[in-house]
């Protein structure tokens, strides 16, 4: 003991300058990365509104960077098989993931082959929520959610909507939508967006409780009819189109949240760096004007606020599970 004593004043300053080096060499990686292209891995096909907000972040990002940030979409298995990849790379920073509500739902759902935010993710930056709004082709004979709602008790079953899965964001919200209304409807999962969306146009899904951000050019061009939308105010862009709860119906709070998450394991200086970047980017008044215009309602935080709401919206899609109308 007395050894180590008498040795302590030598080591402390090798430790030290351990310490520092270290220090240094994160500081230098921060400012280094990236020195090569990030990737953004997607878990839907293009087109839907995760889709978009991703490449208008990565454009920005990519410009901050110097880099180029190039988007993957890896749709499937509700979402599942882009997250697992994403998972599954190297912890290195240039493989990110644009999370979404599939990843919080399908740890419940479908847990064989879901990811675990919690265990396989790093928390970086909540980006943003999506307004729902439930659609209905232009030619459909329902023209506002009352008539939907009647015909769809009428005939329990026989209407049907889309998603991109089940536990999807789509689905889930209709989910919702069925159990405040009373009503039973089949679930048809698609695994291409435009291809739901040329379903719904030409009638061939009776309705579709969508995110906002990926199908306002197709209601704003007239294809498809907006019946309602979900949050405590209208839709900015929609402004004659009244909230569900305005029509007596709770369905508020919104399904579909996009956040930025990394392999678990990676570096915190990165983390940080992302962090602070997209946060930038997020506050810009034309990025805001943006992508508010588009559907978005912008978010910001550091990590462990993005972490504490993974946890609150994983017991959420839980709770969600026993509903009967997400066994059928």
């Amino acid at each position: 003991m007395r050894r180590l004593c008498a040795a302590l004043p030598k080591l402390a300053p090798a430790f030290l300058g351990a310490l520092w080096l270290s220090t240094l060499a994160g500081a230098a990686k921060a400012q280094t990365w990236p020195d090569r292209p990030v990737k953004i891995i997607v878990a839907v096909s293009a087109g839907g509104s995760i889709d978009t907000l991703t490449r208008i972040l990565a454009d920005r990002l990519g410009e901050r960077w110097k880099q180029s940030v190039i988007v993957e979409n890896r749709p499937g298995g509700a979402g599942n098989v882009g997250a697992a990849m994403a998972a599954r790379a190297a912890p290195d920073g240039y493989t990110l993931h644009m999370a979404g509500q599939s990843l919080t739902s399908n740890i419940t759902n479908v847990p064989e082959t879901a990811p675990n935010p919690a265990t396989d993710f790093d928390p970086i930056v909540f980006v943003a929520f999506g307004q729902d709004v439930l659609m209905v082709s232009r030619d459909s004979p329902y023209k506002t959610v009352a008539d939907l709602v009647a015909a769809a008790k009428a005939r329990p079953g026989q209407l049907n909507f889309g998603s991109l899965g089940t536990s999807s964001s789509a689905h889930l919200a209709t989910v919702q939508f069925e159990d405040l209304t009373g009503v039973r409807a089949e679930h048809v999962p698609y695994s291409n967006f435009a291809q739901m969306q040329t379903d719904l146009v030409s009638g061939r899904l009776s309705f579709w409780l969508a995110t906002l951000g990926g199908v306002l050019g197709a209601i704003k061009g007239g294809n498809i009819h907006a019946l309602a939308v979900s949050g405590t105010d209208r839709a900015a862009q929609l402004p004659d189109v009244p909230t569900f709860r305005q029509l007596g119906i709770d369905l508020v709070e919104p399904s579909s949240w996009y956040a930025i998450m990394a392999p678990k394991g990676a570096p915190a200086d990165v983390i940080a760096k992302v962090n602070a970047d997209a946060n930038a980017i997020l506050n810009e008044p034309a990025m805001v004007e943006k992508l508010s215009a588009l559907g978005y309602q912008l978010h910001n935080g550091s990590p462990p606020e993005l972490a504490s709401f993974v946890r609150r919206d994983v017991e959420r899609w839980r709770q969600l599970a026993h509903s009967p109308a997400y066994k059928e």
